[in-house]
């Protein structure tokens, strides 16, 4: 494949932003190549301004469930447009969306539409402050709830720390408040809350981890979460902006607020904090927690993601149906595999870890090959196949996924394995 058009759009796009890019992930730092620059997409395939075609395991980090520019989407947005693109003021698109997140998630008794997963996960750890007037939080090393101070910290020494800022511009008093412990080490759990469990306002945690790669919850680890949060009074917050609709785990555990995203808006910005009522109730108009936003429930992304989860719901075993998928996906991958690697799968999120060891956490995650990752994911892209550019990032299937692709994307994982032999 040729790559001539994009090199020269990064090379103008690199006067103009950080590293040529307006999410870092995107700049391909981490496979040492060039990115390609995205002219459209289709169902399952998405095409670069060189005219080269990939079958697209990234779905725009996720939200693509149903595979990108599905007919009856476009149609509404169509219609959507025409009606103007913004109001600054209710709708009952926002409601109808409400109602049908509800469906999927009935925990969800109140719930306030915002513009990304950072501002849902920021907005929710600010109703679980001020519902409990405490100030910290704990989260898990790995798990990335977006870009908002408290939520950048890194662990220091020991496996339960008070937090340390992890980028510049994060203050410390800010990270002090954060406690970072490894994800799924329960009794890293018991001992903070055995310390200070009174001062801990709340726990964030990706119920299925999807940020250091797909790391999956070890027996008991959400069970102990929920349960000692309860114990000592501070709420529990899933983190579902990736996993949500493809994947939950709240048929079992049921936390005290939820965020979600992606998905949601069906490719649009958009997202959604909420819970029970009595937590969310304290939030502004009601109470005095306050958050706002312009753009938020705004008309095109509410069409987006009312049509995205419609979709989900008048399709017959649509989660069912592509969890099947994914697994014959994953199997076949398996199948040519001639390194040791292993491929955990959530639903229809799965990702490849070039490590012969289980994957628990972060540290086990950051042991992989990265540079078999880096060759493996070259070839691929070279072949057509579009995976995320890194190691630690969790790939997904659509419903517009075909046999097709899948036998493709599997002659191509047999050359680019053969490459690391």
């Amino acid at each position: 494949m040729k790559f001539e058009k994009s090199a020269a759009a990064f090379a103008l796009a690199k006067k103009f932003m950080p590293g040529g890019v307006n999410s870092p992930v995107r700049s391909y730092q981490n496979v040492d190549c060039n990115p390609p620059f995205i002219s459209c997409a289709k169902g399952s395939h998405i095409f670069d301004i060189d005219g080269n075609n990939f079958i697209d395991y990234v779905g725009s980090w996720g939200p693509m469930i149903v595979g990108h520019a599905h007919e009856k989407i476009v149609d509404a947005l169509k219609k959507a447009v025409e009606r103007g693109t913004s109001y600054g003021a209710p709708t009952e698109l926002e409601t109808e969306l409400a109602a049908l997140v509800q469906k999927f998630y009935p925990s969800m008794e109140v719930m306030r539409m915002v513009n990304s997963g950072t501002e849902a996960t920021m907005s929710a750890l600010r109703v679980a402050r001020g519902f409990t007037g405490r100030e910290k939080i704990v989260k898990f090393i790995g798990c990335y709830h977006g870009h908002s101070d408290s939520l950048l910290v890194k662990a220091g020494s020991g496996a339960a720390t008070f937090g340390e800022p992890s980028s510049p511009g994060v203050t410390f008093g800010t990270a002090q408040d954060t406690i970072a412990l490894p994800y799924n080490d329960i009794a890293a759990v018991e001992k903070i809350f055995a310390e200070c469990g009174e001062k801990i306002a709340a726990v964030i945690v990706e119920p299925v981890a999807g940020n250091m790669g797909l790391v999956l919850p070890v027996e008991n680890f959400l069970q102990t979460l929920r349960e000692v949060t309860k114990k000592f009074g501070a709420l529990l917050i899933f983190d579902e902006v990736m996993s949500g609709f493809r994947f939950t785990v709240q048929n079992k555990i049921t936390p005290d607020l939820t965020c979600l995203g992606k998905i949601i808006g069906g490719g649009l910005p958009c997202a959604a904090y909420g819970g029970k009522s009595e937590i969310m109730r304290n939030v502004s108009p009601d109470g005095r927690i306050y958050q706002a936003g312009t753009l938020s429930g705004n008309p095109l992304a509410m069409t987006a993601g009312i049509e995205t989860l419609k979709i989900l719901i008048d399709t017959p075993n649509f989660t069912e149906n592509l969890t099947a998928k994914t697994s014959k996906l994953i199997a076949g991958l398996k199948s040519v595999a001639q390194v040791p690697i292993q491929i955990p799968q959530a639903g229809s999120m799965f990702c490849i870890f070039f490590n012969s060891k289980k994957v628990k956490n972060y540290d086990d995650a950051a042991a992989s090959n990265q540079a078999q990752f880096k060759k493996f994911f070259i070839a691929m892209l070279e072949q057509g196949i579009y995976l995320a550019p890194s190691q630690f990032e969790t790939l997904f299937v659509s419903a517009a996924h075909t046999d097709s692709d899948f036998q493709k994307t599997i002659d191509a994982a047999k050359i680019a394995f053969g490459e690391l032999v």
